[in-house]
């Protein structure tokens, strides 16, 4: 039986994931309203001010690194975490993964922490997975990259009480946003 996602993103040394793992089930609200809580996550990006209906993936972990100190890339563009930090060969838990959607050549992605994967699919810890912050499958041929923060070394964790610079279950894989 797969671990609940409360307690993968309380159990990795990435500080990041307890923030992300308390976010879950913050969903975009029906048309003619917005959920202010995902206008927080646009607040430290370009896109500052829109809401729930832009594109929140980037947002998101932008948000959840800066709640410990991490400053993420400050873009609303899932692609561009694959120029930010490091490049890890293998995926560690808590790690940031990009996917590509329709195309890898395309300027479209998605962005989420990494929990886990299988021969078939990564299983990501993201927002707007699904219009919420939830785990959600995506096919591991999609994974364009798995990154960590610069100023931590590979196996290096963040201690969220010094900070670096200023500042659901499961589901089917056939809806990303990003």
């Amino acid at each position: 039986m797969p671990m609940p996602i409360a307690s993968i993103a309380t159990r990795t040394a990435a500080p990041w994931m307890a923030v992300a793992g308390a976010e879950v089930g913050v969903a975009t609200y029906p048309a003619g309203r917005s959920n202010p809580r995902i206008g927080e996550y646009h607040h430290g990006t370009p896109i500052a001010g829109y809401d729930d209906k832009a594109p929140w993936c980037s947002s998101f972990v932008n948000w959840c690194l800066g709640q410990v100190g991490i400053v993420g890339t400050r873009s609303a563009l899932a692609r561009s975490w694959l120029e930010w930090g490091q490049p890890l060969q293998q995926p560690r838990p808590g790690c940031i993964v990009v996917v590509y959607r329709d195309d890898p050549r395309s300027w479209k992605g998605h962005v989420g922490f990494y929990l886990r994967h299988d021969a078939q699919f990564v299983n990501l810890l993201g927002g707007n997975q699904l219009e919420q912050v939830c785990d959600h499958f995506y096919p591991l041929q999609s994974v364009l990259g798995y990154r960590w923060p610069a100023a931590l070394g590979p196996d290096e964790v963040c201690d969220p009480g010094s900070a670096r610079e200023p500042a659901a279950s499961a589901q089917s894989p056939d809806r990303d946003h990003g």
